[in-house]
């Protein structure tokens, strides 16, 4: 498999000159803990992360150590540590120089690079774009549901499958971020949240069951807090 059967197509990004605030605010929306940096004509500038909010001066968390002339050279990190901390907009806390992948990267070498970097999510790029993203939680939902044994011609159906139900629910306001779906030997499994009503997860079952190809339609989604009783 490769990145483009497993990604997240569905893309939240930030601008740069948002505030800290807001793309908080924003991953709590989204339910996500990271995203990338685009500037104004789409182009990668860095990732924002939780980690990058984690030591924040609003939250008392900032890191501070007293210095001594053994640590005067770690005054370049210090410095870095209180732009991180006080910083109000995102392109002065975002995570520059972006590990990336290309869609047809491998799965195999996908885990390596999440795990030599020791980050959570890659962009995934055609070209200059970015198009997906790959995070741990993807790889880890594909091994849910690896065969056994990999049929590579089934793997070419399975990606045309997905293709047309991405197609068929592009637009729709049902189809919420925070979702992934994933195809194993034309059957679609379903990842994520739904956030409003389990109509909307009626919905995606549908649209797949009607793709040519599908044998089945799995479902692995959890309903938020918010919608548990509705």
């Amino acid at each position: 498999m490769q990145a483009v059967d497993v990604m997240t197509r569905d893309v939240v990004s930030v601008k740069p000159d948002m505030t800290v605030r807001e793309a908080a605010a924003l991953l709590v929306e989204h339910e996500i803990s990271g995203a990338p940096v685009l500037d104004p004509q789409g182009l990668l500038l860095g990732m924002i992360s939780d980690g990058d909010l984690l030591h924040r001066v609003e939250l008392g968390t900032e890191e501070f150590r007293r210095s001594s002339w053994l640590e005067m050279f770690s005054a370049r990190r210090d410095a870095a540590a209180y732009v991180k901390a006080h910083a109000r907009l995102v392109k002065d806390v975002m995570t520059g120089g972006v590990v990336t992948v290309g869609e047809a990267t491998p799965l195999d070498e996908v885990a390596d690079l999440l795990e030599i970097h020791h980050v959570r999510r890659v962009p995934v790029m055609r070209g200059d774009r970015v198009v997906g993203i790959v995070s741990r939680a993807n790889l880890v939902q594909a091994l849910a549901i690896a065969p056994l044994e990999p049929n590579m011609q089934q793997a070419v159906s399975d990606r045309e499958i997905r293709a047309m139900l991405m197609g068929e629910i592009a637009g729709r306001n049902w189809a919420l971020s925070g979702r992934n779906i994933i195809v194993q030997n034309g059957i679609v499994h379903l990842f994520g949240y739904y956030v409003w009503s389990p109509a909307q997860l009626q919905a995606l079952r549908v649209a797949a069951e009607g793709i040519p190809g599908v044998k089945a339609v799995e479902d692995h989604t959890c309903a938020t807090p918010a919608t548990v009783g509705i």
